[in-house]
């Protein structure tokens, strides 16, 4: 059988997988597919119109390297027929030339020819395309094994660093425990937070929102700093009650990039638990807030209020206030989940909030149209309800979770 050599076969396998982080199998399938597309490019250059070949015309086509031996082999599948009479013999052998090798064989059987040309023959042009998609290949097999690695990260919070910026998005590098020492990720300008300096070599924490699927050129992984997802999972790993299961996170509202530059950046985070000795919000802020402050600090100075939640909706639309103190929260119409809040006339704009921020955090965390109104102007016979009404983003904003696997499982009801 005829093999064109390949010197150093084995040692460039080797090196060409530690200079791309790819397994040595990895490699050698990529080496087949761009020696096969090689070959393609060399049976082309043999034809007056090589676009005379369709687009599957070499399926039954096949490359075997041999690592022993160092060079590799064409071979292809033939269907066994009468006779060739105008029929393409790349597909087909006639049974008359099989039988001088193989006398058991009948016609429609298939068998396994050695088509490898001779080297001087393979060409030059033919193994510069080699080369040329080889590499395509190998940057193929990378984002197919960050895809496969990183799938079941996601939803997690990864280390990350910046590396560079293309446009107004960042470029990180990201660690993990797999294969990949670091791979790239994006950080597009509305994942980003206004708190944050994005320098070159920066380190910070990241949300892996998303693994991006298919032969999506660039980056793989879609990272956040702005999803609500890593507020969750910066209380879970600061707080042990959470990561018990003693405390849960009910629900989590966050505006990471506010509408105004005049408003900062903040998260409601509701708790509960339910151990009678166990304080759920004093858990989370921590001795002197320690906890809190180690959240806050990498969120680069994010506002966090850590409110208790209740069944009662009453209480809990006034815990989600904070730290307005309430007089009175009626339920208006419970169906259409309409509330006003009475607060004394000093509580007002902080119940209200910067720019309606608090009150808007507030309808979000609790699910309900929230109106404030001052105590000492209310009354309830010639009221117009005009609440405050944040019903599409309610969809998005509000959660209700149960375990601290559903904590980790947010990712896409915990965007802000």
């Amino acid at each position: 059988m005829t093999i064109i050599n390949l010197p150093g076969l084995k040692d460039q396998i080797e090196q060409i997988s530690q200079s791309h982080n790819l397994p040595q199998s990895a490699v050698i399938e990529a080496l087949r597919e761009a020696l096969l597309k090689g070959y393609e490019r060399f049976r082309r250059s043999q034809k007056d119109n090589g676009d005379n070949f369709s687009e599957d015309y070499f399926e039954n086509f096949d490359v075997i390297l041999d690592i022993e031996e160092q060079g590799f082999r064409i071979l292809s599948s033939k269907e066994i027929v009468e006779t060739l009479d105008e029929i393409d013999e790349d597909h087909y052998i006639s049974l008359e030339e099989v039988k001088e090798i193989e006398e058991t064989v009948q016609l429609g059987d298939t068998v396994i020819v050695d088509v490898t040309p001779e080297r001087k023959d393979f060409g030059r042009m033919a193994a510069i395309q080699t080369k040329q998609v080889l590499l395509q290949k190998l940057k193929d097999k990378q984002r197919q094994l960050i895809q496969e690695e990183f799938k079941d990260l996601e939803g997690t919070v990864l280390q990350a660093r910046v590396l560079r910026f293309e446009g107004k998005s960042a470029i990180l590098a990201v660690s993990s425990g797999y294969s990949q020492p670091e791979v790239e990720a994006e950080l597009p300008q509305k994942e980003q937070l206004s708190n944050d300096n994005y320098h070159t070599h920066t380190s910070f924490r990241v949300y892996l929102k998303k693994v991006r699927e298919g032969a999506h050129r660039g980056p793989q992984l879609l990272v956040s700093r702005a999803d609500a997802g890593l507020v969750v999972y910066l209380f879970a790993n600061e707080v042990p009650e959470i990561e018990d299961g003693i405390v849960r996170i009910v629900a989590v509202s966050r505006e990471a990039n506010p509408p105004s530059r005049y408003v900062g950046p903040r998260t409601k985070i509701a708790v509960d638990t339910l151990e009678r000795d166990v304080d759920p919000v004093g858990s989370c802020i921590g001795a002197r807030g320690s906890r809190i402050q180690a959240v806050v600090k990498e969120l680069r100075g994010e506002k966090i209020d850590v409110i208790r939640w209740s069944p009662d909706p009453a209480t809990y639309i006034a815990n989600a206030l904070s730290p307005a103190q309430v007089d009175e929260v009626i339920l208006e119409n419970p169906e259409e989940r309409q509330s006003i809040v009475l607060v004394s006339r000093d509580q007002l704009s902080l119940a209200i909030g910067k720019e309606g921020q608090n009150v808007r955090l507030a309808a979000r965390l609790t699910g309900w149209k929230v109106d404030i109104k001052d105590t000492a102007e209310h009354t309830p016979e010639s009221e117009e309800f005009d609440e405050f009404d944040d019903e599409e983003d309610l969809s998005e904003e509000q959660l209700t979770m149960e375990t601290p696997a559903d904590w980790l499982a947010a990712d896409n009801t915990l965007n802000s």
